[in-house]
């Protein structure tokens, strides 16, 4: 089928059934020939990237509102505008087979709409940008509750962080150190005439100068290797484990700090997991298997610990939270998309809920560590303070990291101990 039209099918289910962008992809890809599916790819990714900005664009020129129904050719008004906006496409080819992806839809009605759109567009692109684009929110293709957050959040920083939010991620690689150095695999990179060089502030990563299939990279199916970004894999040196600890991760799939845990250890710890979705602890066995690493491994509510829980203190836990994943958009563009102010406030519940639940499995002197994804305080420095004001826990350290500091996506890492009882 088109790429085009497939392009627009998946948008369509991720803005109009909040579905992810990862999974409507997997949904609709086998529609896609094989030598078109990194256009495909390119397609879904940059228009969920720069909807804000593309939906003000294409509205503009609309002579009149699409209705709710035709959802799909909505998108692929954006596909089109981002063609012409965001890619070295010759721009005939790009509004012509933008044109006949509608045919594709069964709408071949929209033909002459969405040539009309896009011809318009390019006739007045230049004043029509400037116009729009002195809208923050457009400008910077972030939804307007998002962008006033981040700019509450880092008066000073706000335009930065939400610039660096669009840009395309680096591809970031965790070396297994308990397979091979980082100095080592950097060589079996170069000899696999993969360019990479190693990440400036964390020990573990290095990054590819492009990205390429994970088949491609050296020993990936012996373990030797993972995909992981900078910021992520600061988690597991913080947890400070020693060997022969009794270690949770907590909300765990799909597992790559886990297994960096394990590396670091080399498998000298007592490790349980707990991952409440299903398909995702498939993920996170798949992880395991991988690296030929065992765990004892739950499918479970972290939450509730009576339906999992031994009994046995734990020396240590991660508690890595369900969260607004606002530090990975450039990863994951559809968060903007998806997110809605409300969920900030059922997310923070939610984060306190197992805060609570968890800090009475540790152990005396044990350590949590708090980790999230995201950028705003309402989940982060705010939900430990308030938990720290009615729990015994000592805050030893926190670390924060924002979208695009050394190439590395927003994280926010607090380390809790526990004081001895009085």
């Amino acid at each position: 089928m088109q790429p085009r039209a497939v392009a627009a099918r998946v948008l369509r289910r991720v803005a109009g059934n909040r579905e992810s962008l990862s999974r409507a992809i997997a949904a609709e890809l086998r529609q896609v020939a094989h030598d078109r599916q990194a256009l495909f790819k390119e397609l879904c990714f940059g228009v969920a990237r720069w909807h804000v900005r593309l939906g003000a664009i294409r509205d503009r020129l609309l002579s009149r509102p699409l209705k709710t129904r035709d959802l799909d050719i909505a998108c692929l008004l954006e596909i089109g505008l981002y063609q012409l906006i965001y890619m070295r496409l010759p721009t005939h080819a790009s509004v012509d087979e933008t044109v006949r992806a509608a045919d594709a839809l069964n709408k071949p009605w929209a033909k002459g709409v969405v040539n009309a759109v896009l011809r318009n567009f390019e006739r007045e692109r230049g004043q029509l940008l400037t116009t729009l684009d002195r809208q923050a929110e457009i400008r910077l293709s972030h939804p307007a509750w998002l962008l006033m957050r981040i700019r509450s959040a880092y008066p000073e920083h706000w335009e930065q962080i939400c610039s660096a939010a669009n840009e395309h991620p680096p591809m970031t690689l965790r070396v297994n150190s308990a397979v091979v150095s980082r100095k080592e695999y950097l060589l079996k990179l170069e000899a696999a005439r993969l360019p990479a060089r190693a990440h400036a502030r964390v020990a573990s990563a290095c990054m590819l100068d492009h990205p390429v299939d994970v088949h491609r990279l050296p020993d990936f199916a012996a373990g030797a290797v993972s995909v992981q970004d900078a910021a992520a894999q600061l988690a597991a040196p913080l947890l400070r484990c020693e060997n022969g600890m009794r270690v949770l991760d907590a909300c765990t799939a799909p597992g790559g700090k886990a297994a960096h845990l394990l590396e670091l250890s080399r498998g000298d710890i007592d490790l349980t997991l707990v991952e409440i979705d299903t398909d995702r602890a498939r993920l996170m066995q798949s992880t395991l298997t991988r690296g030929g690493w065992r765990a004892t491994c739950f499918v479970a509510d972290a939450a509730r610990p009576e339906d999992w829980w031994n009994g046995k203190p734990f020396d240590r836990i991660l508690l890595d939270v369900p969260c607004s994943g606002t530090g990975v958009i450039r990863r994951h563009p559809d968060i903007k998309l998806l997110r809605q102010p409300g969920d900030i406030v059922s997310l923070r519940s939610r984060q306190i809920a197992l805060l609570e639940a968890l800090w009475p499995l540790l152990s005396d002197e044990g350590m949590l560590l708090y980790a999230t994804c995201s950028i705003l305080p309402e989940e982060n420095e705010q939900v430990i303070d308030k938990f720290m004001a009615y729990n015994a826990a000592w805050l030893i350290e926190s670390r924060a990291t924002l979208p695009g500091d050394d190439d590395m996506d927003g994280f926010y890492f607090a380390s809790l101990e526990k004081r001895l009882a009085n």
